[in-house]
């Protein structure tokens, strides 16, 4: 086999999350020749803007996409959570390995739990969901943007003298952050904070009509883990979310059937409304849900 070209963002995290993609494929498949070619996207440029300004879900990923679509890389790795519910044409999701934490994870500078937070606790995040959902927990709270990469906002959290600040679990995780701890955190559960779509899923990309990449790629697909964030997707899409919109949606797997949990928040009535249910089958719930939240932020809109 050539050499193989990814691509991917030109940060520490998503360089990371590449490897990760690299050695899963070499697990199954043997050595292979590859060259990763990082990228800037327009969401890396623009960190004095919060995503809800600037167009939201796409940022990340749209130089990306075309450096696919022209030929001059063979497959991309994505954070899930970063693409939009529609695929761009001639491109598809081959393969979506299995998983990590989908939870949040609240970072302090000096505190140790919500209950030690000061009042009017001023906290980091650029994402409207987390921003509903933190005020959810707690009204006196004041959320504030934040943006960059994992290490940027650690260091604003100091510089602004933020109390705390949210990241994904996930990310964490994959850049072994959790093993020497420089703060004391919590982890948000999914009932207090409900994920993003995809969030702590990896998507891997490539050309429609390239069928021996998509055979190579497919080899490292989670079945339940794609089950599951495509329901979330379908929620996503049905309310055709993009980061304007503070939306959130996380299906699991229980022991007998499936949890579906579905967030929307409402910028005008500065209201957020949550949905959770258990079903048999998953199948066609994320959009079941979504409907549901529409009816209700419709309801009390009246």
């Amino acid at each position: 086999m050539k050499t193989v070209r990814v691509g991917t963002r030109n940060s520490p995290l998503a360089m990371k999350q590449t490897m990760i993609v690299l050695e899963l494929l070499q697990a199954v498949h043997g050595e292979f020749a590859f060259e990763i070619v990082p990228m800037t996207t327009k969401g890396d440029q623009l960190l004095s803007v919060s995503l809800s300004k600037i167009g939201g879900k796409g940022l990340f990923i749209n130089e990306v996409e075309q450096a696919l679509l022209a030929g001059s890389i063979d497959f991309a790795v994505h954070s899930l959570k970063d693409m939009p519910a529609k695929i761009a044409d001639g491109l598809t999701l081959a393969a979506l390995p299995e998983r990590s934490d989908p939870t949040d994870c609240l970072i302090f500078r000096e505190a140790t739990s919500l209950q030690t937070l000061p009042y009017q606790a001023r906290i980091g995040t650029s994402s409207l969901r987390r921003e509903f959902q933190m005020k959810n927990l707690r009204d006196d709270f004041q959320v504030e943007s934040i943006r960059g990469n994992v290490g940027t906002r650690l260091k604003r959290m100091e510089e602004k003298q933020l109390d705390a600040i949210v990241l994904a679990t996930a990310g964490l995780k994959r850049l072994n952050w959790f093993e020497e701890p420089a703060y004391p955190y919590i982890h948000l559960s999914s009932e207090q904070c409900i994920p993003a779509v995809g969030q702590g899923a990896l998507a891997v990309e490539c050309r429609s009509d390239d069928l021996e990449m998509n055979e190579f790629l497919k080899l490292v697909d989670d079945s339940l883990t794609r089950k599951l964030v495509l329901e979330e997707r379908a929620f996503l899409a049905e309310l055709n979310g993009n980061c304007d919109i503070p939306i959130g949606a996380y299906a699991a797997k229980l022991d007998t059937g499936y949890q579906f949990s579905g967030f929307l928040g409402d910028k005008a009535l500065q209201r957020s409304f949550t949905e959770t249910i258990s079903v048999q089958e998953i199948e066609g719930i994320g959009q079941v849900v979504a409907k549901r939240l529409l009816n209700r932020m419709d309801q009390a809109a009246l």
